[in-house]
């Protein structure tokens, strides 16, 4: 059932920048070819027991996804304190973690899927991942991690994948000038990323791929966004121009070359 009512523009978000807004208990969000996918995806997870993600509603006569609001608070860039504290990167790998467990009952090659691989594990894998679990996709309650969204670009894939990934943002992996702009002031990363893994339980096996993940992501540091940007998407070139463009990646490129042995160490 639709519920008409004042459109009320959702902050935050690089590709559907301004195109969110809330309507009384609901989320509306442009939709995609894999929204059928995405929303079958999600009734599961539910289904399974995590209610850490939106109950979706359907897709509207416009177009548009609609999905139930979650009440909490989400982090925009530059990050409020209370985001950056290790109780709350504990909350999200642990989140992580039961949205994992949960994802394990849905098959993503079940007939008539389809997925956005565009950040996608390129390895493919055995669960729904989300892909970008970054502080502004996360929902949190007096500074605990309670729910995902944003969901346009979960894929099949690895969960040591989407854990590396979330590292990336939420460590963050970066160095110092782009973490400060984002709110971070010089925190301890190689403690803060072993303190995610032990958070999420990831064994040594899986640390070990999570270090080569993270080599993968740094060496590609960039391309996505610079890509959606040269195609003149508003959010993307925004994100480009404000973190300071070609130069930022090259300097986190180079940030993770001398860096790389300390995170390396914080994972034996």
């Amino acid at each position: 059932m639709e519920h008409a009512g004042h459109e009320e523009a959702l902050h935050g978000g690089v590709a559907n920048r301004g195109r969110v807004v809330r309507v009384g208990p609901h989320v509306l969000r442009p939709s995609s070819a894999s929204s059928p996918s995405v929303l079958a995806f999600l009734r599961d997870v539910r289904a399974a027991g995590f209610d850490g993600v939106p109950r979706p509603v359907g897709i509207d006569a416009d177009g548009r996804e609609r999905l139930e609001f979650i009440e909490g608070d989400g982090p925009t860039a530059p990050y409020p304190s209370w985001a950056l504290t290790d109780g709350a990167l504990t909350s999200v790998a642990e989140l992580m973690a039961r949205f994992h467990r949960a994802s394990a009952a849905f098959d993503p090659a079940r007939p008539g899927s389809t997925w956005n691989d565009e950040i996608a594990d390129p390895s493919g894998g055995p669960i729904v991942c989300h892909n970008d679990v970054c502080l502004e996709n996360v929902v949190f309650r007096d500074g605990v991690a309670v729910a995902l969204l944003d969901f346009d670009y979960c894929a099949p894939g690895r969960p040591v994948y989407d854990l590396a990934q979330c590292a990336r943002m939420c460590v963050p992996i970066d160095d110092d000038e782009s973490a400060a702009l984002l709110g971070w002031d010089h925190p301890d990363r190689p403690a803060r990323l072993r303190l995610l893994c032990d958070s999420y339980g990831l064994d040594r096996s899986g640390r070990h791929d999570l270090s080569a993940i993270l080599d993968d992501a740094m060496a590609h540091s960039g391309e996505f966004v610079k890509r959606h940007a040269d195609a003149g998407e508003p959010g993307f070139v925004l994100m480009w121009e404000w973190m300071g463009g070609q130069e930022r990646w090259d300097r986190r490129k180079r940030w993770w070359a001398s860096e790389r042995p300390r995170f390396a160490r914080s994972l034996d």
